[in-house]
């Protein structure tokens, strides 16, 4: 029986890419290098300051990562919060306040940085329902690396793996639930762009469609 789930934050509770990519691809011009569609979605799901480091890798930029991650972050506040139509993703809410209320513990497991998550847990007021936050910068390695399943399940009242689920939209966090050993429901909306789902033990494209008794019935 499920007891804890943990949420994956962009593009499963908001879909917080478009900021992203305004963001990274303003950076991007800024420095003078040209990210392909391909490279750029092959970073989904991996922490900033691994997505610079690979940028240093692949186009030869120079600075420090963590210079690169302050401006991009810039950026993305700013455009973050002076957007007005940023909401949650349809159906959500419904889903993470009925699992609230049928006791099941909620955890967060995002690679977005702790700032960030901040942002968005304020701004639509998610605190209350979350027992723990666990953000990539916090860890060395990205998805998918295990990592920040295995801390965010080490964190949960009810720990046993068999005890939780992951709910993911992108293929690296896919491959990191399930080298945690963790069960993974794979969020494939109308926006998922070359990710691969066939890791996911269950696919859900729209979470209308699904509640609390689905979730705590796998």
């Amino acid at each position: 029986m499920v007891k804890t789930v943990i949420f994956d934050m962009d593009g499963v509770i908001v879909d917080t890419e478009p900021v992203h990519r305004y963001a990274y691809h303003t950076h991007f011009a800024e420095l003078g290098i040209d990210v392909s569609e391909h490279v750029y979605n092959s970073f989904t799901g991996h922490s900033t300051k691994n997505t610079y480091e690979r940028i240093k890798e692949i186009y030869g930029v120079e600075g420090e990562v963590q210079s690169l991650v302050l401006r991009k972050r810039a950026l993305f506040n700013e455009s973050f919060d002076t957007k007005p139509d940023l909401e949650l993703i349809d159906g959500v809410r419904d889903l993470i306040e009925g699992l609230h209320a049928k006791g099941v513990e909620l955890v967060v497991g995002s690679s977005a940085s702790k700032s960030t998550i901040d942002r968005v847990f304020t701004r639509f007021g998610l605190y209350p329902f979350f027992t723990h936050i666990v953000s990539g910068e916090e860890l060395p390695k990205s998805k998918p690396d295990p990592a920040i399943f295995l801390k965010a399940a080490s964190l949960a009242k009810y720990n046993a793996k068999e005890e939780c689920i992951v709910i993911e939209d992108s293929t690296n966090g896919i491959k990191a639930a399930n080298a945690a050993g963790i069960r993974v429901i794979g969020y494939k909306s109308a926006n998922s762009k070359q990710q691969d789902y066939t890791g996911a033990n269950y696919i859900v494209h729209d979470f209308r469609d699904i509640d609390a008794d689905y979730i705590l019935a796998l």
